[in-house]
């Protein structure tokens, strides 16, 4: 029984982990929605757009995508530069504005390393003028010294050029240029591969930005990702959504001029499990995940999933509480049945198939049948009540008839027949004990069932049923005196 509720708890814990499905129904999380908007001004030629698109961005991971161009045609393709949205139109004239939308999740790998493409890249040629040639000859002479590798000398390079006024040479070449520029062209000149790549800052409800430039370093065979702190660490700050990671332009327009792209953004929030199912992509445990299954087949499993749950609140009462019950199995059925009919029109239903059927009972043991052929008697007779309680209640204005179909026939018919046989031999009120009993196990286990926290976890993670099931094997075990035992000794105990 422990090793059940380990590999349980165990196997809960890897699909929580793995699929990031919430352990809590309602749990929300949040994503982002970003929208760039491409305008330029077409001269009535043919018109080709093309703008880099993001792929695996770090930290984040892509939801969906989609583009609005009326008049235009709109693919995605994969080239050596990236993935990149191509927009094309046989002629188009004055101010265009295309768009394009994406929705990013926010993901615990930040990871900025990327593999290099199938040719290693080669240092960038750079050439100097006096006297900046000198000044970055001196930059990287003292990177030199104090580094040993690709990795260090970069971060020497960026406390270096942070420094700014505090440094004359920095101070000289960051007149001309960015920081980012003048850390990719001192790599470069040192013989590393270096490259401009662009990211988006992340600020709910903006409007009209602009990419802002990062530094890509290949070092150790991968392209890594530096950020320009003060430290010079490599990564990709939080709210950095990484944009454009190659050597080609963010955008190119073939047909028009003044093109420019602008991002707007806002933050969302959506339901974590409607994510996670999303995001599960036949990875991990998700290869045995109920999603993968049809639609009709997971809402029956959603379903069946429950039963676990009635036979343990079953096994708890009976064992424990003491409860008595007609059968063991026909209080988790009527439980499932609630669950469908919700619980006023069950009992309804219920008591009025069962209170017909043991006075036509009562009549069928007059003619002196075998068992069998009473039992199907009995099926036939309560296929019959329902069928006339749907037409009473449809003319009634209740909706019963739908809800009735759901009980078991074969069980309730069954259940007529040891109701009438224990009449017989023990009396009603023992029957009203036993039906009674039923009814109110059947009603708590349906209380159990129909919580949501109960159907999000025996659904979204099976592997709590063997939970469930050491559960009722460890109340098998249990040798002791019952709660209703208990109550009808109470005398005994106080008379000593």
């Amino acid at each position: 029984m422990a090793l059940l509720i380990i590999v349980g708890l165990s196997l809960l814990w890897l699909r929580y982990e793995q699929l990031g499905i919430p352990l809590m129904p309602e749990k929300q999380v949040r994503v982002w929605l970003v929208e760039a908007r491409i305008d330029f001004n077409a001269t009535g030629d043919e018109t080709l757009v093309n703008l880099s698109l993001p792929e695996n961005p770090p930290g984040f991971q892509l939801l969906s995508e989609q583009a609005a161009s009326p008049g235009y045609g709109f693919s995605r393709i994969s080239s050596p530069e990236g993935r990149r949205g191509e927009w094309s139109k046989r002629e188009a004239e004055g101010l265009q504005n295309l768009y394009y939308k994406a929705q990013f999740a926010p993901t615990k790998e930040r990871d900025s390393r990327q593999p290099a493409a199938a040719e290693l890249p080669e240092p960038q040629q750079i050439l100097w003028e006096e006297p900046e040639a000198t000044a970055a000859s001196d930059l990287l002479s003292a990177a030199f010294q104090s580094s040993s590798t690709e990795a260090s000398l970069t971060r020497e390079l960026i406390k270096t050029i942070n420094k700014g006024e505090g440094d004359q040479n920095a101070s000289l070449l960051l007149d001309d240029m960015s920081p980012e520029q003048l850390l990719v062209r001192l790599l470069n000149q040192a013989d590393v591969p270096a490259r401009l790549a662009m990211g988006l800052e992340l600020e709910d409800a903006r409007r009209n930005q602009s990419l802002t430039p990062l530094v890509d370093v290949f070092v150790d065979g991968q392209w890594q990702i530096f950020d320009m702190g003060p430290e010079g660490g490599n990564g990709v700050p939080e709210d950095v959504l990484v944009w454009h990671r190659s050597d080609g332009p963010v955008l190119e327009v073939m047909g028009g001029v003044n093109s420019q792209v602008r991002f707007s953004m806002i933050r969302q929030t959506v339901p974590a499990l409607g994510l996670a199912q999303g995001q599960s992509g036949g990875r991990g445990l998700s290869r045995f995940s109920l999603y993968q299954l049809p639609i009709e087949e997971q809402g029956m499993l959603k379903l069946l999933l429950l039963l676990p749950i009635g036979a343990l609140v079953v096994a708890f009462m009976r064992i424990i509480v003491g409860i008595q019950t007609s059968g063991t199995f026909m209080p988790v059925l009527i439980a499932l049945a609630f669950i469908q009919t919700t619980l006023v029109p069950g009992l309804i239903a219920f008591l009025t198939i069962v209170g017909l059927g043991l006075v036509l009972r009562g009549y069928l043991s007059r003619l002196n049948l075998l068992l069998v052929a009473r039992i199907a008697t009995l099926i036939v007779l309560v296929v019959l009540l329902t069928a006339l309680l749907s037409v009473f209640g449809h003319e009634l204005g209740i909706d019963l008839g739908m809800t009735i179909t759901f009980f078991p026939m074969i069980i309730i018919a069954w259940t007529i027949e040891r109701m009438s046989i224990l009449w017989e031999e023990e009396g009603a009120w023992e029957v009203l004990i036993q039906g009674g009993g039923s009814l109110v196990v059947a009603i708590i286990a349906y209380a159990a069932m129909q919580l949501p926290l109960v159907t999000h976890l025996t659904f979204n993670f099976p592997e709590v049923h063997l939970i469930i099931l050491a559960l009722i094997l460890l109340t098998g075990q249990y040798t002791g005196y019952k709660v209703s035992e208990l109550y009808r000794f109470r005398v005994m105990a106080d008379d000593r």
